[in-house]
């Protein structure tokens, strides 16, 4: 449609289309015929012409300042969409124009029950099969500490190296060939300051 209205507003709504790709759709309405001017995206199967069907602008919330928002909508395939509508006035002060946005949420809502499933509570842990998993256990017991904790690695103090320490020397984890290394390299300490430590700790009362 040769429309003075779809020729100015057409940049920003084909702008709006192209940032939220192939989710969002952008209706241009004529406020006084009732009549949609223009639309990007198509999803609601409307086109040029049709109905817009949007009630009497003078109902509407004044101190939203023309801009009203988000609000749900839902098409007839199930699909549930996430709208803004803004009322576009021309040099007068008058709607020359209405614009929607009907951003569907579906791969949204399909994202968030997928990142849900993940932090979904899992099994327990089958010990049995971890009982001789040294390295494994090592790290357990050192990731535990730091959850407990709330600091990485790098930020521990020596008297946490020294806690961290003496949890691992109470599970046994030092009777264990070869131990110290492993735990030095998922402390980042030295094997020269991991033996420091385990000196200081067994020299405690």
């Amino acid at each position: 449609m040769d429309d003075p209205r779809v020729r100015a507003w057409a940049p920003a709504c084909e702008a709006v289309a192209r940032l939220l790709g192939p989710y969002a759709e952008v209706v241009l309405h004529d406020p006084v015929t009732d009549r949609i001017l223009a639309v990007w995206n198509p999803a609601s199967g409307r086109g040029p012409g049709d109905p817009s069907l949007l009630g009497e602008l003078d109902a509407l919330d004044e101190s939203a300042r023309d801009v009203f928002g988000p609000y749900e909508k839902l098409l007839a395939d199930g699909r549930r969409l996430s709208s803004v509508s803004a009322v576009l006035r021309d040099e007068r002060g008058e709607p020359a124009a209405v614009l929607c946005v009907n951003l569907d949420r579906t791969p949204l809502e399909q994202a968030a029950a997928m990142l849900s499933a993940f932090g979904a509570p899992v099994s327990p842990r089958p010990e049995p099969l971890f009982e001789q998993d040294w390295p494994e256990r090592i790290q357990q017991l050192i990731g535990e500490f730091l959850r407990e904790r709330g600091r990485p690695v790098e930020r521990l103090t020596r008297a946490d190296r020294l806690a961290v320490l003496r949890r691992l020397d109470e599970a046994g984890v030092f009777t264990v060939r070869r131990a110290a290394p492993l735990v030095a390299g998922a402390l980042r300490v030295s094997r020269s300051t991991l033996y420091s430590l385990l000196a200081e700790l067994r020299e405690e009362p």
